[in-house]
């Protein structure tokens, strides 16, 4: 395992994440809607009222330490449990970095906020042809909600909702 420090994300660390975030988007052959900037990201991660939480590992490398991984995430609630859960939105270990333990140390992380604070769920999305990150959440005992499917409205669709017009 390499040497990596788990610790909550700071101000000085969001241009590297939007580095990591459009890694991520090109990874998953979706470059062009990455279009988040770094004031969104200071504003939702480190605003009055954030909304959205990450974690980074921080590594040793020749010139200093650099962030190698990060896991960006926000609560959700469960009417069924009655308890809030923790939603994954994004976990993304720099290529170079995979296989050095980081991914999992970053869900533990996750695992504890969620013992400390109560939450009843972990909870994260997968792209279907990611056979390795796929097979990763398998081996710590991830479980797909394959009769799940996910529904999602946006743009112009979103704005005719919010005006009572079908989609």
């Amino acid at each position: 395992m390499t040497d990596g420090l788990v610790r909550r994300a700071r101000p000085g660390d969001v241009p590297e994440i939007l580095t990591m975030v459009r890694e991520l988007a090109e990874y998953e052959r979706a470059p062009h809607e990455a279009v988040a900037t770094e004031e969104q990201f200071h504003r939702a991660l480190f605003g009055p009222e954030p909304k959205v939480f990450a974690h980074v590992v921080e590594h040793e490398t020749d010139d200093g330490r650099r962030l190698g991984a990060f896991a960006m995430w926000f609560l959700n609630f469960s009417t069924w449990l009655g308890q809030h859960g923790l939603y994954l939105e994004d976990l993304y270990v720099r290529p170079e970095l995979r296989g050095t333990g980081y991914g999992t140390q970053l869900l533990a992380t996750l695992a504890q906020e969620c013992v400390e604070n109560d939450y009843g769920r972990l909870e994260w999305w997968v792209l279907d042809w990611n056979e390795p990150a796929l097979g990763f959440y398998r081996s710590i005992g991830a479980v797909p909600m394959d009769e799940w499917t996910v529904h999602r409205v946006t743009g112009d669709a979103l704005q005719r909702m919010a005006h009572g017009g079908a989609t």
